[in-house]
């Protein structure tokens, strides 16, 4: 039986970068070893330490273990795609962002917050040797009705944790080539302009 970790997957970075953004990706199965609610709590914390606009700090997360009911009922709500694998991560996470500011405007950067708490989030998971994926594939008004947020409030995205590990065939078929491929990304020229859009200006592809 193949583990997940005999795998070495590769990060062909074109530049320099710490190990803990280039060693860090999004696996579909996770090891046996349980997740702690004092490591939750760190990881909590780094979410609570990024920077929000004007420090309006808009996200809230919804947290369970797996065997509890809390658990259950986020796995409830995500598309039956991310449940054939997510049912593997021994937390599921939801992040909700308030989308109103306390005047009760419009917070269009409530998404880019989250991100940032989420990053934060990821990166300390990461050197902790847990593994963080993302997911964008859950019925948002569902969850939103089940966990009693606000009208205001938007579930943004729902997160699978767990310690890197397990068995490449608990994912699958036809989700395990991306499990053990090279990871790849679009080239820093695709999106990175130096004035107007499709400017590059001086930067090279490597």
């Amino acid at each position: 039986m193949k583990n997940i970790t005999d795998f070495n997957k590769i990060t062909p970075t074109d530049h320099d970068i710490i190990d803990l953004i280039k060693n860090r990706w999004s696996p579909r199965t996770f090891s046996d070893q349980p997740v702690s609610q004092r490591e939750l709590q760190m990881l909590f914390e780094a979410g609570r330490w990024a920077p929000s606009s004007n420090n309006l700090q808009p996200w809230n997360i919804v947290w369970g273990i797996k065997g509890s009911k809390t658990y259950d009922r986020i796995m409830d709500v995500l598309v039956e795609f991310n449940q054939k694998w997510a049912k593997n991560a021994p937390v599921l996470l939801l992040g909700v962002v308030d989308t109103k500011t306390p005047k009760g405007d419009d917070n269009y950067h409530a998404p880019h917050d989250l991100g940032q708490f989420s990053a934060n989030m990821a990166i300390q998971a990461q050197s902790m040797g847990i593994a963080f994926h993302q997911m964008a594939g859950l019925d948002y008004e569902r969850a939103k009705k089940e966990f009693k947020f606000p009208e205001t409030f938007h579930v943004a995205t729902a997160i699978a944790l767990g310690y890197y590990g397990g068995a490449l065939n608990d994912v699958p078929d036809f989700l395990q080539d991306a499990e053990t491929g090279e990871r790849s990304r679009k080239k820093q020229n695709d999106f990175v302009f130096n004035g107007d859009y499709k400017v590059t200006g001086d930067l090279n592809e490597s």
